[in-house]
């Protein structure tokens, strides 16, 4: 990646481009790839913040006291720019608060300067973390994003921190290519700075580096996803084993969770975009979901549509493109959008409700699924098919879309075994077989629930739980599909021909 951009910033210096806007968060990264082009093409470098003003590229930070305090004003830092007589890079770090309405002068100065600069072996390059760019310049400016390293560059450095802690004998290291690969595909997302900072602190933690340690670097990620405020970093330990039933959607998800190595990617295999889980409410969708994050050791992060909306307008739309810049930022990940149909209710109407807000920020979604290429896998569910916007439906949005409808009694059988076994009892000490007979049109949540009654019960009368105290509860409950017994035919019709059945 920074190979491409490194060609690709040497192209706009050879071609005189005046102004070059690099936006990145790795100021380090950038210098550096400005300092390797300038000693390729015989220019100088020079730096510029705000707190030391105009120095020479590679200055220490103690020798930047007292160097050159008059030019931390930008208009007189900009004034060197066109007295320098010899070629040279110009860095500026962080203008992006001076370009403004309110510093009118350094925006008209730095128009200036664009002009004299075309016919000049000079360039100004600004590095900063957003892109805020004044109308008066979007002609003379070329926007340039530093791409987050690559797997070669996170290689590199995991190579060099192998070879340093090496020589430290108290260091146990226990990576072979299988696990390298684990822990470099775990890192893509985090900046160089920051996957130094997780390799560092497991190191420190443990005492050793092996492939293993990925949940370290999910846990720097999860970082990340908190200073976001927009998306939510989901913790589970729950897997498939956990999940009774949906065989057919379970064994599509295990044939995909190799799909994003390096294998996958030569053998022609794009990365899997995601599925959206329709069906009965306390089904295990929302369940599923979190399994896909423990059986592909992805971080899973929460799509909370509720904090996109916002009283300002225009700011739901941001909100929306800043927590899909967030998730492609730890990508590889899982992201889970739990009840979409209620998320973009108002999108497939007029919005006249909320004059349109919803409709824009579903749009801005759309062409996210559509032409997204970060492996970012998503995990819509959704109850209710007459709020489900057609537009999600389409084909190349979403990989497939599964149908998870009330348990059989087989299934009712196995989940059944997997809360008594999470409740520390044996199944073979309880008669599954009756109590999943006597369950007929209970969800998962309801068979929950029953344990979770009986339990109580055993526990009151002081004695240990038994199958009829699970019978007794499950006679006392009357399950949900059948008093929406309508909404439920109607949802099934609907999933005939359309989607695909997550059970056998």
């Amino acid at each position: 990646m920074s190979a491409a951009f490194a060609a690709e910033l040497e192209l706009l210096v050879r071609s005189r481009y005046p102004l070059i806007y690099v936006v990145t968060a790795e100021e380090l990264r950038a210098q550096a790839l400005v300092a390797a082009l300038a000693g390729q093409r015989g220019k100088k470098v020079y730096e510029w913040t705000s707190s030391t003003g105009l120095v020479p590229g590679g200055t220490s930070l103690q020798s930047r006291k007292n160097h050159s305090p008059a030019t931390r004003d930008p208009l007189a830092a900009l004034e060197v720019i066109l007295e320098q007589i010899e070629p040279a890079l110009f860095v500026f770090k962080d203008l992006h608060p001076f370009l403004t309405r309110q510093h009118p002068q350094v925006v008209r100065r730095l128009k200036d300067i664009a002009l004299n600069l075309k016919h000049s072996l000079k360039t100004l390059i600004l590095v900063g973390p957003v892109l805020e760019v004044p109308p008066e310049l979007e002609k003379e400016i070329t926007v340039l994003p530093l791409p987050l390293p690559g797997a070669e560059e996170l290689g590199e450095l995991l190579d060099q921190i192998v070879r340093e802690v090496t020589e430290l004998k108290q260091v146990q290291l226990d990576l072979d290519a299988a696990g390298r690969e684990r822990l470099l595909r775990a890192a893509l997302g985090l900046t160089l700075g920051e996957a130094e900072n997780v390799f560092a602190k497991i190191i420190v933690a443990d005492g050793r580096l092996s492939g293993d340690d990925v949940h370290a670097v999910f846990a720097e990620k999860q970082q990340i996803v908190r200073k976001s405020g927009l998306l939510e970093y989901q913790t589970t330990l729950e897997d498939f084993h956990q999940v009774g039933g949906l065989d057919v959607l379970k064994d599509w998800l295990v044939k995909r969770s190799s799909a994003f190595t390096p294998e996958a990617r030569a053998f022609g295999l794009p990365a899997p975009r995601g599925v959206l889980l329709l069906g009965v409410q306390g089904c295990g969708k929302s369940l599923s979901a979190k399994a896909v994050s423990t059986l592909w050791q992805l971080p899973l992060l929460r799509f909370d549509m509720g904090r996109m909306f916002s009283g300002l307008v225009g700011s739901s739309e941001e909100n929306m493109r800043r927590a899909i810049a967030v998730a492609e930022s730890v990508a590889p990940a899982v992201l889970w959008i739990d009840e979409v149909d209620k998320a973009f209710a108002g999108a497939s109407g007029a919005g006249a409700g909320d004059g349109g807000t919803a409709a824009r920020v579903f749009g801005t979604f759309l062409t996210w699924l559509a032409e997204k290429r970060s492996p970012v896998f998503v995990v819509a569910t959704a109850n209710d098919i007459s709020h489900l916007p057609p537009e999600l439906l389409r084909k190349g949005r979403l990989d497939e879309i599964f149908f998870v409808d009330l348990p059989n009694a087989t299934e009712r059988a196995q989940i059944l075994r997997v809360h008594l076994a999470k409740r520390g009892r044996s199944p073979e000490h309880y008669e599954v077989g009756t109590l999943a007979e006597a369950a007929e049109d209970f969800s998962g949540a309801e068979l929950e629930e029953a344990i979770n009654s009986a339990l109580y019960e055993a526990f009151y009368a002081g004695i240990e739980i038994t199958t009829d105290h699970i019978l007794a509860a499950i006679q006392a409950t009357v399950p949900l599909a059948r008093t929406m017994d309508e909404q439920i035919r109607r949802l099934r019709h609907w999933a005939e021909g359309r989607a695909r059945r997550a059970s056998t």
